[in-house]
């Protein structure tokens, strides 16, 4: 893809790949060939070849004379022959190889009827070159806001300066013929130079911006991609692929390119299937084709009659009962014919590296206030203390009346119980210690322990 990684930044230095387009192979840009040759001498009686490639911005190459024997590499920025004034490129290619790449693109491969190369740019030239390259997002958007003053229906998609900043081009896509005289005038006086236009297609504006695909990849137009062929919704067919004009089109608007790949291997394998319009003609009614699976060479069929019962057939079969119908016999029935298809279960998960389940979040999580009320219940309490719970238990599934009430409707009765009488305050619950009014505890008999401090140890 033709971009601008490679280019300078404000500063002089590389952007992109950090090798400024000397890189030697300029792997960076469309359709790059491979020098192969650098490093092989010529024979003694050969002369070198003139020409030159160059490549401009995104992607554009010409051919140019090397007419002054000047030392050239890839990588290089050379000042070439314009129509007026001069431009400035990259060398992409040099020697046998370029007279290769002329005969492929069908081009006089006489380099003396090539356009010059005058030299090598000075840092002036490139300077220059830069400058009008940092201009062209800018006037790129001040020329759509004059064609939107102006009413005409059209998109100007890229900016291109001359490197000596004399002329100013400009790829436009449009639907319809554009009267843009005024827009040139309009143009001349704002941008102070002369004005070019040129209308491009809509896939050629794709190759031109470049992007990514619905694959994930470089767009094949951006990349490789030279000629663009045209694609019609029959190769969707074709490849039974559901005609959704959003799948379908590309970047461009129109229908992807990819889809005319495959579409020669596919119209191989169709022509061991039926049409898909032929009915075959059994003792049960006759049966239509409902589906086909190219992969699988599998046809299903249903009766007319019952259009909900699909039986599956190979196509030797389907060929066969066809034979068969043509002498104007008829066959019992489809189900003689039918191909049983083994679908393997495919096992969505296995614990084989000692994962958890899947639906361990599924099931809740258990409540711990359960669990302690739980183990409160099953604990016993000891008679004649005063600990636990001494409520009375529930009947009837009725809550007890401490007033003595007699039960609602439909319960059973209840004993009355007396209302608990009030501690007072200041009451202590040790039966050793002294009790209000009382006499003091005898604690002689308690025994030492020896873990407190200050207590009494017993003696030897």
């Amino acid at each position: 893809m033709g971009c601008t990684s490679c280019a300078s930044g404000a500063d002089g230095q590389p952007k992109g790949c950090k090798n400024n387009g000397t890189c030697g192979t300029d792997g960076c840009n469309k359709l790059t060939v491979f020098d192969w040759l650098s490093n092989m001498a010529l024979p003694a009686n050969m002369t070198p070849y003139t020409g030159v490639e160059v490549r401009f911005k995104n992607g554009r190459k010409h051919f140019y004379q090397n007419n002054s024997d000047l030392s050239l590499s890839i990588g290089d920025v050379v000042a070439t022959e314009a129509e007026s004034g001069h431009d400035i490129g990259q060398v992409t290619l040099t020697g046998e190889l370029v007279r290769v790449q002329m005969k492929k693109k069908k081009e006089n491969p006489d380099a003396t009827k090539l356009p010059k190369i005058y030299r090598k740019a000075t840092q002036k030239d490139i300077d220059i070159w830069q400058a009008v390259r940092d201009r062209e997002a800018d006037v790129q958007k001040r020329s759509r806001e004059i064609a939107i003053r102006l009413g005409l229906r059209m998109k100007i998609s890229d900016v291109e300066f001359q490197g000596d900043a004399s002329k100013v081009v400009f790829y436009y896509t449009a639907e319809e013929r554009v009267d843009f005289r005024e827009l040139i005038k309009e143009f001349a006086r704002t941008f102070n130079s002369r004005i070019e236009m040129k209308q491009i297609g809509f896939r050629q504006e794709a190759a031109r911006l470049g992007g990514i695909g619905s694959c994930g990849r470089e767009l094949c137009c951006s990349t490789w991609l030279t000629d663009f062929r045209t694609v019609n919704t029959s190769a969707a067919r074709y490849q039974q692929l559901s005609l959704n004009p959003q799948k379908l089109a590309g970047q461009c608007g129109k229908l992807k390119c990819c889809l005319n790949y495959e579409l020669d291997t596919y119209m191989d394998a169709l022509k061991e299937f039926p049409r898909t319009d032929v009915k075959l003609k059994t003792e049960k009614g006759f049966a239509a084709c409902q589906k086909t699976d190219i992969f699988k060479g599998l046809m299903w069929f249903a009766y007319e009659k019952d259009g909900m019962n699909w039986h599956t057939l190979e196509v030797a079969k389907v060929n066969e009962i066809i034979a068969i119908n043509k002498k104007g016999n008829t066959v019992a029935s489809l189900e003689e014919y039918v191909e049983e298809v083994v679908i393997k279960e495919a096992e969505l998960y296995s614990n084989v590296v000692g994962q958890d389940s899947l639906t361990r979040f599924d099931q809740p999580k258990k409540s711990r206030n359960n669990k302690r009320r739980n183990n409160r219940k099953r604990t016993p309490v000891a008679a004649g203390t005063g600990g636990g719970n001494n409520r009375p238990k529930k009947q009837g599934g009725q809550k007890p009346n401490a007033k003595g009430a007699t039960p609602k409707k439909g319960g059973a009765s209840k004993k009355a119980t007396a209302p608990r009488k009030k501690r007072p305050a200041g009451a202590n619950t040790n039966p050793n210690s002294k009790k209000q009014g009382g006499a003091p505890s005898n604690n002689r008999n308690r025994k030492p322990n020896p873990r407190k401090k200050g207590g009494n140890t017993p003696k030897e």
